[in-house]
Protein backbone atom coordinates (compact mmCIF):
# COMPACT_ATOMS: atom_id res chain seq x y z
CA UNK A 1 0.00 0.00 0.00
CA UNK A 2 2.14 2.93 1.24
CA UNK A 3 5.91 2.34 1.09
CA UNK A 4 7.43 1.80 4.54
CA UNK A 5 10.08 4.50 3.91
CA UNK A 6 7.36 7.06 3.25
CA UNK A 7 5.39 6.03 6.35
CA UNK A 8 8.53 6.30 8.49
CA UNK A 9 9.35 9.69 6.96
CA UNK A 10 5.99 10.95 8.30
CA UNK A 11 6.57 9.46 11.76
CA UNK A 12 4.98 6.01 11.57
CA UNK A 13 6.06 3.55 14.25
CA UNK A 14 5.99 -0.26 14.12
CA UNK A 15 4.13 -2.05 16.88
CA UNK A 16 3.81 -5.78 17.54
CA UNK A 17 0.53 -7.46 18.52
CA UNK A 18 0.17 -10.99 19.84
CA UNK A 19 -2.38 -13.50 18.59
CA UNK A 20 -5.94 -12.48 19.66
CA UNK A 21 -4.74 -9.06 20.86
CA UNK A 22 -7.17 -6.20 20.25
CA UNK A 23 -5.81 -3.36 18.11
CA UNK A 24 -8.89 -1.17 18.51
CA UNK A 25 -12.38 -1.71 19.88
CA UNK A 26 -15.78 -1.13 18.38
CA UNK A 27 -17.10 2.24 19.56
CA UNK A 28 -13.71 3.87 20.05
CA UNK A 29 -12.68 6.98 18.10
CA UNK A 30 -9.89 6.57 15.54
CA UNK A 31 -6.59 8.40 15.91
CA UNK A 32 -4.22 6.30 13.78
CA UNK A 33 -3.70 4.93 10.28
CA UNK A 34 -2.88 1.19 10.41
CA UNK A 35 -0.90 -0.77 7.81
CA UNK A 36 0.18 -4.38 8.24
CA UNK A 37 3.89 -5.20 8.03
CA UNK A 38 3.35 -8.90 8.78
CA UNK A 39 0.57 -11.09 10.12
CA UNK A 40 -3.20 -11.14 9.73
CA UNK A 41 -5.90 -8.89 11.18
CA UNK A 42 -9.67 -9.31 11.25
CA UNK A 43 -12.36 -6.73 11.84
CA UNK A 44 -15.48 -8.21 13.39
CA UNK A 45 -18.59 -7.67 15.50
CA UNK A 46 -20.68 -9.93 17.71
CA UNK A 47 -24.47 -10.13 17.58
CA UNK A 48 -26.74 -10.42 20.64
CA UNK A 49 -26.30 -14.22 20.63
CA UNK A 50 -22.52 -13.85 20.77
CA UNK A 51 -22.04 -15.00 17.16
CA UNK A 52 -19.12 -13.34 15.41
CA UNK A 53 -19.49 -11.70 12.01
CA UNK A 54 -16.21 -10.89 10.27
CA UNK A 55 -16.35 -7.62 8.35
CA UNK A 56 -12.98 -8.20 6.71
CA UNK A 57 -9.62 -9.95 6.93
CA UNK A 58 -6.44 -8.05 6.14
CA UNK A 59 -2.91 -9.20 5.31
CA UNK A 60 0.65 -7.93 4.76
CA UNK A 61 0.86 -4.48 3.12
CA UNK A 62 -2.90 -3.89 3.53
CA UNK A 63 -4.39 -1.10 5.62
CA UNK A 64 -7.57 -1.25 7.71
CA UNK A 65 -9.89 1.04 9.65
CA UNK A 66 -9.60 4.08 7.35
CA UNK A 67 -13.30 4.99 6.79
CA UNK A 68 -13.92 6.02 10.43
CA UNK A 69 -10.56 7.84 10.41
CA UNK A 70 -11.66 9.98 7.43
CA UNK A 71 -15.17 10.52 8.82
CA UNK A 72 -14.13 11.06 12.45
CA UNK A 73 -16.70 8.44 13.45
CA UNK A 74 -16.44 5.62 15.98
CA UNK A 75 -15.13 2.26 14.79
CA UNK A 76 -18.06 -0.01 13.78
CA UNK A 77 -16.08 -3.18 14.58
CA UNK A 78 -13.17 -4.54 16.61
CA UNK A 79 -9.76 -5.08 15.01
CA UNK A 80 -8.05 -8.21 16.34
CA UNK A 81 -4.77 -9.94 15.47
CA UNK A 82 -5.55 -13.40 14.04
CA UNK A 83 -1.87 -14.26 14.50
CA UNK A 84 1.21 -12.46 15.79
CA UNK A 85 1.40 -9.31 13.71
CA UNK A 86 3.51 -6.21 13.21
CA UNK A 87 1.72 -3.01 12.20
CA UNK A 88 2.69 0.52 11.22
CA UNK A 89 0.80 3.15 13.24
CA UNK A 90 0.72 6.68 11.88
CA UNK A 91 -1.08 9.52 13.67
CA UNK A 92 -4.15 10.92 11.92
CA UNK A 93 -2.57 14.38 11.50
CA UNK A 94 0.58 12.97 9.91
CA UNK A 95 -1.47 10.61 7.71
CA UNK A 96 -3.55 13.52 6.39
CA UNK A 97 -0.35 15.50 5.77
CA UNK A 98 1.13 12.52 3.88
CA UNK A 99 -1.98 12.35 1.65
CA UNK A 100 -2.00 16.09 0.97
CA UNK A 101 1.67 16.07 0.00
CA UNK A 102 1.48 12.82 -2.04
CA UNK A 103 -1.60 12.87 -4.33
CA UNK A 104 -0.64 9.55 -5.95
CA UNK A 105 -1.01 7.88 -2.53
CA UNK A 106 -4.44 9.51 -2.13
CA UNK A 107 -5.52 7.87 -5.41
CA UNK A 108 -4.28 4.48 -4.14
CA UNK A 109 -6.26 4.91 -0.90
CA UNK A 110 -9.41 5.85 -2.87
CA UNK A 111 -9.00 2.78 -5.12
CA UNK A 112 -8.52 0.56 -2.07
CA UNK A 113 -11.63 1.93 -0.35
CA UNK A 114 -13.64 1.61 -3.59
CA UNK A 115 -12.59 -2.04 -3.91
CA UNK A 116 -13.70 -2.74 -0.34
CA UNK A 117 -17.02 -0.97 -0.91
CA UNK A 118 -17.55 -3.03 -4.07
CA UNK A 119 -16.81 -6.25 -2.14
CA UNK A 120 -19.28 -5.27 0.61
CA UNK A 121 -21.99 -4.60 -2.00
CA UNK A 122 -21.38 -7.92 -3.74
CA UNK A 123 -21.37 -9.87 -0.47
CA UNK A 124 -24.50 -8.11 0.83
CA UNK A 125 -26.34 -9.26 -2.30
CA UNK A 126 -24.89 -12.77 -1.92
CA UNK A 127 -25.90 -13.09 1.72
CA UNK A 128 -29.44 -11.88 1.13
CA UNK A 129 -30.25 -13.77 -2.08
CA UNK A 130 -28.01 -16.77 -2.76
CA UNK A 131 -27.61 -20.34 -1.57
CA UNK A 132 -24.67 -21.31 0.68
CA UNK A 133 -22.64 -22.97 -2.10
CA UNK A 134 -22.83 -19.83 -4.23
CA UNK A 135 -21.84 -17.61 -1.28
CA UNK A 136 -18.83 -19.78 -0.46
CA UNK A 137 -17.58 -19.79 -4.07
CA UNK A 138 -18.05 -16.03 -4.42
CA UNK A 139 -16.02 -15.42 -1.25
CA UNK A 140 -13.24 -17.75 -2.44
CA UNK A 141 -13.10 -16.10 -5.87
CA UNK A 142 -12.88 -12.71 -4.17
CA UNK A 143 -10.04 -14.02 -1.99
CA UNK A 144 -8.17 -15.27 -5.06
CA UNK A 145 -8.55 -11.90 -6.78
CA UNK A 146 -7.73 -9.61 -3.85
CA UNK A 147 -5.82 -11.54 -1.17
CA UNK A 148 -3.17 -13.11 -3.44
CA UNK A 149 -3.92 -16.68 -2.37
CA UNK A 150 -1.04 -18.95 -3.35
CA UNK A 151 -1.39 -21.12 -6.47
CA UNK A 152 0.27 -24.51 -6.89
CA UNK A 153 -0.34 -27.68 -8.92
CA UNK A 154 -3.65 -28.28 -7.09
CA UNK A 155 -5.04 -24.79 -7.77
CA UNK A 156 -5.43 -21.79 -5.46
CA UNK A 157 -5.02 -22.66 -1.79
CA UNK A 158 -7.91 -20.96 0.02
CA UNK A 159 -6.41 -19.09 2.95
CA UNK A 160 -9.60 -18.97 5.03
CA UNK A 161 -10.55 -21.44 7.77
CA UNK A 162 -14.03 -22.93 7.59
CA UNK A 163 -14.93 -20.79 10.62
CA UNK A 164 -13.73 -17.65 8.83
CA UNK A 165 -15.73 -18.56 5.72
CA UNK A 166 -18.81 -18.91 7.93
CA UNK A 167 -18.14 -15.62 9.72
CA UNK A 168 -17.57 -13.79 6.42
CA UNK A 169 -20.71 -15.15 4.72
CA UNK A 170 -23.15 -15.31 7.64
CA UNK A 171 -23.26 -19.13 7.48
CA UNK A 172 -22.84 -21.67 10.25
CA UNK A 173 -19.64 -23.75 10.14
CA UNK A 174 -21.67 -26.93 9.58
CA UNK A 175 -23.32 -25.33 6.55
CA UNK A 176 -19.91 -24.24 5.20
CA UNK A 177 -18.56 -27.79 5.58
CA UNK A 178 -21.58 -29.23 3.73
CA UNK A 179 -21.29 -26.59 0.99
CA UNK A 180 -17.56 -27.30 0.50
CA UNK A 181 -18.22 -31.06 0.25
CA UNK A 182 -21.01 -30.47 -2.27
CA UNK A 183 -18.77 -28.15 -4.31
CA UNK A 184 -16.02 -30.79 -4.26
CA UNK A 185 -18.46 -33.37 -5.67
CA UNK A 186 -19.39 -30.91 -8.43
CA UNK A 187 -15.70 -30.43 -9.27
CA UNK A 188 -15.64 -26.75 -8.24
CA UNK A 189 -13.19 -27.34 -5.35
CA UNK A 190 -10.57 -29.88 -4.29
CA UNK A 191 -9.94 -31.00 -0.71
CA UNK A 192 -6.39 -32.30 -0.19
CA UNK A 193 -5.13 -33.05 3.33
CA UNK A 194 -8.09 -31.05 4.74
CA UNK A 195 -6.98 -27.99 2.74
CA UNK A 196 -9.35 -26.43 0.23
CA UNK A 197 -8.24 -25.58 -3.32
CA UNK A 198 -10.14 -23.70 -6.04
Amino acid sequence: MIASELLEKYGALKKSFGKSEIIFEEGSLPSQYYQIVSGEIKMSNYNDDGREFIQGIFYKNQSFGEPPLFLNQKYPANAIAVESSEIFLLSKNNFMKLLQENPNISIKIIENLAQRLYYKSVMAAEISTHEPEHRVLKLMDHGIAYFNFRKDVNGYLIGFTRQQIGDLTGLRVETVIRAIKALEKKGELKIINRKVYR
